[in-house]
């Protein structure tokens, strides 16, 4: 029988093709352009035939976050519309670490990835409905160096500033699902929940912080191979005009609350990371982030407080990181929420994982547990 062919010429689309023999295939991850990270990978598998693909990925045990792959099922999609996982293995003896995916499919077609793509042509429909929506505006914070805009909607009436942002790191495409579940909320008029918090807040969201590395199929870096989560301190229009242009728009406005939205590979649960070892931490400043905290522990099954991050000790805080900048230099209760790339092993579904659904239901519960806290504060 003819060979499968493997193709990656599409948004976001990423691997290298070593070997290809009738339904079986060896593959590489491609490195972030200009940059070490490698993690993500997205591509489509042609003329399958019916048959059972059995895709082997090597050499994994030198990519970005090894601990990521045990326990780990690839994503799978027929239609690009619902995303499930193919069964998969991980070897770390074989050809230096070896993840073995296998999926029979039922068409000629089928796409894999490292999780659930989000676009870059869905983020611009999103974009375009949420601005063309009352009471939404739009504001075109910056350029990427690629050319392409950096996009933010604000909404809302209250005095309270609210900023909600994610994907600096663009292989964690969980996180614009995150946002895409948050805008539904926010710019919904029949959504009492959405009316509630635009009475109390305005919001800043910007839905994709690196539209660059998203296109290009990157993990963790822009167009230059820049770690944008660590340009917090001392952005610059050379190396980060993505975060210089955030910084730039947050200085404008003050910031009271920030939640900065990623992905996790290695660990199987949803959890947030705080400020803690900031210069000018104080139990109270700390305070109004452990109460948020317990908030959605007790109003999201999905989340959790066992697992995480371990906390930075006293002066020890990382200020290029956004959450620690933000909460330094705003005094804001900032926040980096953590969505798993495997599943919640908590609640774990066979058929799934971690999803784009769960990841939007997530959203709603972070801004339903955002107003019961603005509402504890008040009283």
């Amino acid at each position: 029988m003819s060979n499968i062919t493997i193709d990656t010429g599409f948004d976001s689309g990423s691997i290298e093709v070593m070997t290809v023999h009738q339904a079986s295939a060896m593959l590489r991850l491609k490195n972030d352009h200009q940059s070490e990270f490698k993690q993500w990978f997205h591509f489509r598998v042609a003329n399958t035939g019916g048959r059972e693909l059995v895709i082997k990925i090597v050499g994994l045990n030198d990519s970005a976050y090894p601990a990521g792959w045990p326990d780990y099922n690839a994503c799978v999609s027929e239609d690009r519309a619902f995303w499930g996982r193919a069964p998969s293995t991980f070897d770390k003896d074989e050809e230096g670490g070896t993840l073995t995916i296998r999926f029979t499919p039922t068409c000629d077609l089928v796409w894999f990835a490292y999780f659930a793509p989000f676009s870059m042509e869905r983020h611009h429909d999103l974009v375009a409905e949420c601005a063309s929506t009352e009471g939404v505006t739009y504001r075109k914070l910056g350029e990427t160096l690629d050319g392409q805009p950096l996009d933010c909607l604000e909404m809302g009436e209250g005095e309270t500033q609210v900023w909600l942002y994610g994907r600096q790191h663009p292989g964690e495409s969980m996180a614009e699902w995150w946002m895409e579940g948050a805008l539904e909320v926010l710019g919904n008029p029949a959504d009492t929940l959405g009316r509630a918090l635009r009475e109390k807040c305005r919001f800043h969201v910007v839905p994709n912080c690196n539209p660059d590395g998203s296109r290009r199929g990157h993990l963790r870096t822009n167009a230059k191979g820049v770690n944008l989560n660590r340009e917090w301190a001392e952005p610059t229009a050379e190396n980060s005009p993505e975060v210089l242009a955030i910084r730039n728009a947050m200085d404008d406005t003050g910031v009271h609350f920030a939640m900065d939205v990623h992905g996790d590979e290695a660990i199987d649960a949803v959890f947030l990371a705080g400020f803690e070892g900031i210069p000018s931490w104080s139990d109270e400043h700390g305070e109004r982030f452990y109460r948020y905290q317990r908030i959605l522990e007790r109003r999201s099954p999905d989340f959790q407080t066992a697992k995480g991050y371990p906390k930075s000790g006293p002066g020890k805080a990382n200020l290029t990181i956004s959450t620690n900048q933000v909460a330094e230099r705003y005094a804001a209760t900032a926040m980096t929420l953590e969505m798993p790339f495997k599943d919640n092993a908590d609640y774990p579904d066979e058929l799934q994982g971690w999803s784009p659904e769960r990841s939007k239901l997530l959203a709603r519960d972070c801004l339903g547990a955002l107003l019961e806290w603005l509402e504890s504060d008040e009283g």
